[in-house]
Protein backbone atom coordinates (compact mmCIF):
# COMPACT_ATOMS: atom_id res chain seq x y z
CA UNK A 1 0.00 0.00 0.00
CA UNK A 2 1.59 3.27 -1.26
CA UNK A 3 2.51 5.76 1.77
CA UNK A 4 3.11 8.89 1.54
CA UNK A 5 3.91 12.29 3.44
CA UNK A 6 3.03 16.06 2.30
CA UNK A 7 3.46 19.43 4.29
CA UNK A 8 0.64 21.21 5.48
CA UNK A 9 0.79 23.95 3.30
CA UNK A 10 1.40 21.45 0.11
CA UNK A 11 -2.08 19.74 1.31
CA UNK A 12 -3.59 23.12 0.98
CA UNK A 13 -2.32 23.64 -2.48
CA UNK A 14 -3.34 19.69 -3.42
CA UNK A 15 -6.91 20.71 -2.36
CA UNK A 16 -6.97 23.77 -4.34
CA UNK A 17 -6.34 21.81 -7.41
CA UNK A 18 -9.26 19.19 -6.56
CA UNK A 19 -11.44 22.33 -5.63
CA UNK A 20 -11.49 22.88 -9.80
CA UNK A 21 -13.40 19.68 -10.28
CA UNK A 22 -15.49 18.65 -6.84
CA UNK A 23 -17.17 20.72 -4.36
CA UNK A 24 -15.28 21.03 -1.63
CA UNK A 25 -16.55 20.04 2.18
CA UNK A 26 -13.95 19.60 4.86
CA UNK A 27 -14.47 19.61 8.88
CA UNK A 28 -13.82 22.55 10.53
CA UNK A 29 -14.31 23.47 14.42
CA UNK A 30 -17.09 25.51 15.54
CA UNK A 31 -17.90 26.56 19.39
CA UNK A 32 -20.41 23.51 19.76
CA UNK A 33 -18.29 20.88 17.89
CA UNK A 34 -17.26 20.36 14.79
CA UNK A 35 -19.20 20.71 11.61
CA UNK A 36 -19.02 20.35 7.14
CA UNK A 37 -18.43 23.44 6.05
CA UNK A 38 -17.88 24.52 2.67
CA UNK A 39 -15.66 27.50 0.63
CA UNK A 40 -17.69 27.57 -2.19
CA UNK A 41 -18.10 31.72 -2.20
CA UNK A 42 -13.60 31.71 -1.61
CA UNK A 43 -13.85 29.07 -4.98
CA UNK A 44 -11.93 31.79 -7.23
CA UNK A 45 -9.03 32.37 -4.68
CA UNK A 46 -8.81 28.36 -4.04
CA UNK A 47 -8.23 28.72 -7.61
CA UNK A 48 -5.91 31.03 -8.30
CA UNK A 49 -4.04 31.91 -5.30
CA UNK A 50 -4.07 28.36 -3.72
CA UNK A 51 -6.08 29.44 -0.31
CA UNK A 52 -6.29 27.87 3.00
CA UNK A 53 -9.01 26.00 4.77
CA UNK A 54 -10.07 28.16 7.47
CA UNK A 55 -10.24 26.30 10.18
CA UNK A 56 -9.63 22.96 8.78
CA UNK A 57 -9.36 20.14 11.94
CA UNK A 58 -7.13 17.56 11.10
CA UNK A 59 -7.98 15.14 13.66
CA UNK A 60 -9.97 15.71 16.65
CA UNK A 61 -12.94 13.46 16.42
CA UNK A 62 -15.87 13.09 13.80
CA UNK A 63 -18.38 16.00 13.03
CA UNK A 64 -21.99 16.57 14.45
CA UNK A 65 -23.52 15.86 11.39
CA UNK A 66 -23.35 12.49 9.76
CA UNK A 67 -21.89 11.66 6.53
CA UNK A 68 -23.98 10.16 5.28
CA UNK A 69 -25.90 13.51 4.32
CA UNK A 70 -23.64 13.94 1.30
CA UNK A 71 -25.23 10.84 -0.64
CA UNK A 72 -29.14 10.46 1.31
CA UNK A 73 -30.54 13.95 1.39
CA UNK A 74 -32.99 14.93 4.41
CA UNK A 75 -35.28 16.33 1.65
CA UNK A 76 -34.84 15.71 -1.97
CA UNK A 77 -37.61 15.63 -5.15
CA UNK A 78 -37.24 12.38 -6.99
CA UNK A 79 -40.36 12.79 -8.97
CA UNK A 80 -42.19 15.72 -11.14
CA UNK A 81 -45.44 15.13 -13.00
CA UNK A 82 -44.87 11.13 -12.50
CA UNK A 83 -41.64 11.35 -14.00
CA UNK A 84 -38.55 10.30 -12.55
CA UNK A 85 -35.74 12.77 -12.11
CA UNK A 86 -31.66 13.27 -12.60
CA UNK A 87 -29.66 14.41 -9.14
CA UNK A 88 -28.87 18.19 -10.27
CA UNK A 89 -25.68 17.96 -8.82
CA UNK A 90 -23.48 19.81 -10.95
CA UNK A 91 -19.68 18.46 -9.64
CA UNK A 92 -19.39 15.27 -7.74
CA UNK A 93 -18.18 15.52 -3.95
CA UNK A 94 -14.82 15.93 -1.97
CA UNK A 95 -15.13 15.15 1.44
CA UNK A 96 -12.10 15.80 3.73
CA UNK A 97 -12.11 14.51 7.04
CA UNK A 98 -14.33 11.99 7.33
CA UNK A 99 -13.71 9.65 10.49
CA UNK A 100 -14.28 5.74 10.55
CA UNK A 101 -17.60 5.93 12.26
CA UNK A 102 -18.65 7.59 9.41
CA UNK A 103 -16.50 5.41 6.59
CA UNK A 104 -17.98 2.54 8.07
CA UNK A 105 -21.15 3.39 8.75
CA UNK A 106 -21.55 3.61 4.79
CA UNK A 107 -21.38 0.06 4.48
CA UNK A 108 -25.06 -0.38 5.39
CA UNK A 109 -26.10 2.69 4.03
CA UNK A 110 -24.28 1.69 0.75
CA UNK A 111 -26.27 -1.89 0.80
CA UNK A 112 -29.66 -0.33 1.20
CA UNK A 113 -29.03 1.83 -2.02
CA UNK A 114 -26.68 0.49 -3.90
CA UNK A 115 -27.63 -3.16 -3.89
CA UNK A 116 -30.40 -5.53 -4.82
CA UNK A 117 -32.42 -5.19 -7.44
CA UNK A 118 -33.20 -1.85 -7.36
CA UNK A 119 -30.52 0.77 -6.66
CA UNK A 120 -30.94 4.59 -5.32
CA UNK A 121 -29.87 6.95 -8.68
CA UNK A 122 -29.17 10.00 -6.79
CA UNK A 123 -27.73 8.30 -3.84
CA UNK A 124 -25.18 5.70 -6.27
CA UNK A 125 -24.40 8.95 -8.59
CA UNK A 126 -22.95 11.16 -5.74
CA UNK A 127 -21.39 7.93 -3.76
CA UNK A 128 -19.57 6.71 -7.13
CA UNK A 129 -18.50 10.65 -7.93
CA UNK A 130 -17.33 11.19 -4.04
CA UNK A 131 -13.55 11.22 -3.57
CA UNK A 132 -13.51 11.15 0.44
CA UNK A 133 -10.49 11.85 2.38
CA UNK A 134 -10.29 10.32 5.95
CA UNK A 135 -9.04 11.48 8.76
CA UNK A 136 -7.62 10.03 11.82
CA UNK A 137 -9.06 10.54 14.96
CA UNK A 138 -6.97 12.85 17.91
CA UNK A 139 -8.85 13.44 20.28
CA UNK A 140 -11.84 10.78 21.19
CA UNK A 141 -14.50 12.43 23.25
CA UNK A 142 -16.24 10.78 25.98
CA UNK A 143 -19.16 9.33 24.24
CA UNK A 144 -17.05 7.49 21.73
CA UNK A 145 -17.10 3.79 22.33
CA UNK A 146 -16.23 2.40 18.30
CA UNK A 147 -13.62 0.08 19.74
CA UNK A 148 -16.41 -2.12 21.61
CA UNK A 149 -17.94 -2.52 18.17
CA UNK A 150 -14.50 -3.77 16.77
CA UNK A 151 -13.97 -0.46 14.93
CA UNK A 152 -10.85 1.50 15.49
CA UNK A 153 -10.73 5.14 15.42
CA UNK A 154 -8.87 5.55 12.24
CA UNK A 155 -10.20 4.99 8.93
CA UNK A 156 -9.65 1.86 7.52
CA UNK A 157 -12.10 1.26 4.69
CA UNK A 158 -14.44 2.66 1.95
CA UNK A 159 -12.02 5.96 1.55
CA UNK A 160 -9.71 7.06 -1.64
CA UNK A 161 -7.35 8.65 0.85
CA UNK A 162 -6.25 8.50 3.98
CA UNK A 163 -4.50 11.29 6.57
CA UNK A 164 -2.73 11.07 9.93
CA UNK A 165 -1.69 14.43 11.34
CA UNK A 166 1.85 13.81 12.59
CA UNK A 167 3.11 16.81 13.61
CA UNK A 168 4.51 18.83 10.69
CA UNK A 169 3.16 17.00 7.48
CA UNK A 170 0.75 14.61 7.03
CA UNK A 171 0.78 11.12 6.24
CA UNK A 172 -1.05 10.12 3.58
CA UNK A 173 -2.36 6.26 2.54
CA UNK A 174 -3.61 6.39 -1.01
CA UNK A 175 -5.90 3.42 -1.60
CA UNK A 176 -8.35 3.91 -4.46
CA UNK A 177 -6.87 4.14 -8.18
CA UNK A 178 -8.23 7.65 -8.46
CA UNK A 179 -6.03 8.61 -5.72
CA UNK A 180 -2.89 7.27 -6.54
CA UNK A 181 -3.26 9.36 -10.00
CA UNK A 182 -3.58 12.06 -8.39
CA UNK A 183 -0.52 11.33 -6.32
CA UNK A 184 1.01 10.62 -9.43
CA UNK A 185 -0.17 13.68 -11.37
CA UNK A 186 1.00 16.30 -8.37
CA UNK A 187 4.06 14.10 -7.53
CA UNK A 188 5.73 17.62 -6.62
CA UNK A 189 3.68 17.60 -3.50
CA UNK A 190 4.44 13.88 -1.88
CA UNK A 191 7.25 12.37 -0.71
CA UNK A 192 7.79 8.47 0.23
CA UNK A 193 7.58 7.77 4.03
CA UNK A 194 10.06 7.45 6.32
CA UNK A 195 9.55 4.61 8.46
CA UNK A 196 9.73 6.80 11.40
CA UNK A 197 6.79 8.76 10.22
CA UNK A 198 5.00 5.26 9.58
CA UNK A 199 5.46 4.67 13.46
CA UNK A 200 5.00 8.41 14.67
CA UNK A 201 1.26 7.73 12.78
CA UNK A 202 1.11 4.21 14.81
CA UNK A 203 2.03 5.38 18.18
CA UNK A 204 -0.77 8.20 17.71
CA UNK A 205 -3.33 5.81 16.78
CA UNK A 206 -2.67 3.27 19.96
CA UNK A 207 -2.83 6.54 21.92
CA UNK A 208 -6.22 7.31 20.08
CA UNK A 209 -7.40 3.82 20.56
CA UNK A 210 -6.38 3.31 24.45
CA UNK A 211 -8.75 6.57 24.96
CA UNK A 212 -11.47 4.94 23.48
CA UNK A 213 -10.97 2.01 25.54
CA UNK A 214 -10.89 3.87 28.53
CA UNK A 215 -14.40 5.41 27.53
CA UNK A 216 -15.35 1.63 27.04
CA UNK A 217 -14.23 0.10 30.31
CA UNK A 218 -15.50 3.73 32.08
CA UNK A 219 -18.93 3.40 31.08
CA UNK A 220 -19.24 -0.45 31.26
CA UNK A 221 -20.51 -1.14 27.89
CA UNK A 222 -20.70 -4.62 26.57
CA UNK A 223 -18.14 -5.91 23.53
CA UNK A 224 -19.35 -7.02 20.06
CA UNK A 225 -19.20 -10.83 21.21
CA UNK A 226 -21.46 -10.21 24.19
CA UNK A 227 -23.92 -8.53 22.01
CA UNK A 228 -24.68 -11.49 19.82
CA UNK A 229 -28.60 -12.71 20.56
CA UNK A 230 -29.04 -10.37 23.03
CA UNK A 231 -32.50 -8.70 21.26
CA UNK A 232 -34.34 -12.32 21.30
CA UNK A 233 -32.88 -12.49 24.74
CA UNK A 234 -34.21 -9.16 25.57
CA UNK A 235 -37.25 -8.85 23.90
CA UNK A 236 -39.42 -8.63 26.80
CA UNK A 237 -37.28 -6.56 28.65
CA UNK A 238 -38.33 -4.07 31.38
CA UNK A 239 -35.66 -1.81 30.00
CA UNK A 240 -37.99 -0.31 26.82
CA UNK A 241 -41.00 0.64 29.26
CA UNK A 242 -37.71 2.15 31.57
CA UNK A 243 -36.18 4.04 28.66
CA UNK A 244 -38.85 5.56 26.89
CA UNK A 245 -40.31 7.48 30.30
CA UNK A 246 -38.09 10.56 29.25
CA UNK A 247 -38.54 10.44 25.68
CA UNK A 248 -40.42 12.63 23.57
CA UNK A 249 -40.07 10.93 20.23
CA UNK A 250 -38.26 14.17 18.52
CA UNK A 251 -36.28 11.41 16.26
CA UNK A 252 -32.92 13.13 16.51
CA UNK A 253 -31.32 9.35 17.64
CA UNK A 254 -32.62 8.56 14.15
CA UNK A 255 -31.33 11.60 11.92
CA UNK A 256 -27.83 12.14 13.24
CA UNK A 257 -27.02 8.10 13.19
CA UNK A 258 -24.74 7.09 10.81
CA UNK A 259 -26.60 4.29 9.36
CA UNK A 260 -30.08 4.85 9.90
CA UNK A 261 -31.30 5.11 6.48
CA UNK A 262 -35.72 5.09 7.18
CA UNK A 263 -37.32 7.30 4.45
CA UNK A 264 -41.04 8.17 3.12
CA UNK A 265 -42.41 9.66 0.20
CA UNK A 266 -44.26 12.33 0.01
CA UNK A 267 -46.73 13.44 -2.61
CA UNK A 268 -47.67 17.54 -3.27
CA UNK A 269 -49.51 19.59 -5.82
CA UNK A 270 -48.45 22.94 -6.45
CA UNK A 271 -50.61 24.65 -9.55
CA UNK A 272 -50.62 22.19 -12.19
CA UNK A 273 -47.42 20.39 -10.91
CA UNK A 274 -47.23 17.34 -8.70
CA UNK A 275 -44.05 16.60 -6.76
CA UNK A 276 -42.95 13.61 -5.02
CA UNK A 277 -40.10 13.81 -2.15
CA UNK A 278 -38.50 11.46 -0.64
CA UNK A 279 -37.71 12.22 3.35
CA UNK A 280 -35.76 11.15 6.23
CA UNK A 281 -38.32 9.51 8.62
CA UNK A 282 -37.82 7.73 12.04
CA UNK A 283 -38.92 4.61 13.82
CA UNK A 284 -39.32 6.74 17.15
CA UNK A 285 -42.02 8.50 15.35
CA UNK A 286 -45.46 7.41 16.28
CA UNK A 287 -47.00 6.92 12.71
CA UNK A 288 -43.52 5.52 11.62
CA UNK A 289 -45.43 1.73 11.19
CA UNK A 290 -48.91 2.97 10.74
CA UNK A 291 -50.38 1.31 7.25
CA UNK A 292 -52.95 1.59 5.25
CA UNK A 293 -56.53 1.62 7.24
CA UNK A 294 -55.01 3.00 10.01
CA UNK A 295 -53.54 0.03 12.29
CA UNK A 296 -50.03 0.51 13.54
CA UNK A 297 -48.31 -2.43 14.56
CA UNK A 298 -45.92 -0.23 16.87
CA UNK A 299 -48.51 1.79 18.63
CA UNK A 300 -46.83 1.43 21.62
CA UNK A 301 -43.15 4.08 22.62
CA UNK A 302 -41.22 1.45 24.10
CA UNK A 303 -42.14 -1.07 20.86
CA UNK A 304 -40.62 1.48 18.51
CA UNK A 305 -37.73 2.17 20.76
CA UNK A 306 -37.29 -1.68 20.56
CA UNK A 307 -37.42 -1.78 17.23
CA UNK A 308 -34.43 0.73 16.53
CA UNK A 309 -32.67 -1.59 18.84
CA UNK A 310 -33.59 -4.64 17.05
CA UNK A 311 -32.32 -3.54 13.49
CA UNK A 312 -29.10 -2.17 14.79
CA UNK A 313 -28.62 -5.18 16.67
CA UNK A 314 -30.46 -8.59 15.37
CA UNK A 315 -31.18 -7.25 11.68
CA UNK A 316 -28.36 -6.34 10.43
CA UNK A 317 -25.92 -8.82 11.87
CA UNK A 318 -28.39 -11.41 10.41
CA UNK A 319 -28.71 -10.13 6.58
CA UNK A 320 -25.38 -7.98 6.55
CA UNK A 321 -22.85 -9.59 9.28
CA UNK A 322 -22.35 -6.47 10.78
CA UNK A 323 -23.78 -4.72 13.21
CA UNK A 324 -25.61 -1.35 12.24
CA UNK A 325 -23.85 0.90 15.22
CA UNK A 326 -20.68 2.22 14.75
CA UNK A 327 -20.26 3.65 18.00
CA UNK A 328 -20.23 7.12 17.32
CA UNK A 329 -21.94 8.59 20.63
CA UNK A 330 -23.38 11.26 18.51
CA UNK A 331 -27.66 9.89 19.64
CA UNK A 332 -25.87 10.18 23.29
CA UNK A 333 -24.82 13.47 22.69
CA UNK A 334 -28.20 14.67 21.11
CA UNK A 335 -30.74 13.14 22.77
CA UNK A 336 -32.93 15.93 25.12
CA UNK A 337 -34.14 12.67 27.58
CA UNK A 338 -30.18 11.52 27.84
CA UNK A 339 -31.08 8.17 26.25
CA UNK A 340 -27.58 6.54 26.38
CA UNK A 341 -26.81 3.47 23.95
CA UNK A 342 -23.92 2.71 26.46
CA UNK A 343 -26.58 2.34 29.21
CA UNK A 344 -29.38 0.30 27.44
CA UNK A 345 -26.53 -1.89 25.76
CA UNK A 346 -25.05 -2.70 29.70
CA UNK A 347 -28.66 -2.96 31.29
CA UNK A 348 -29.81 -5.67 28.44
CA UNK A 349 -26.80 -7.46 29.21
CA UNK A 350 -27.31 -7.82 32.84
CA UNK A 351 -30.81 -9.29 32.53
CA UNK A 352 -29.74 -11.84 30.30
CA UNK A 353 -27.00 -12.59 32.31
CA UNK A 354 -28.83 -12.99 35.87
Amino acid sequence: MPFYSIHKKDFQYFISKLSKTYHAFYLRGEDSGFAWKNDSRRRLFWQEYGGALEGLVSGAVRAQDPLKQFFFASKEKVSHNFRGLEDKQERPLLLIGAKNCDLTGLMITDSVFMEGDFKDPFYSKRRNGAFIIGFDCSEPIETCFCRALGINPFPEKNFDMSIADIGDVFLVEAVSEKAKNYVSEYKNYFKEATEEQLKKRQDRRSEASQAVDANVKKNQVPVKDQLAGIMDKGFDSKVWEEEIQTCVECGCCNVVCPTCHCFFLSDAKKANDNIRYKVWDACLYKDFAVVAGGANPRKHLAQRLRNRYDKKFAYFPEVLGMIACTGCGRCIVGCPAKIDIRRILKNLIIEALA
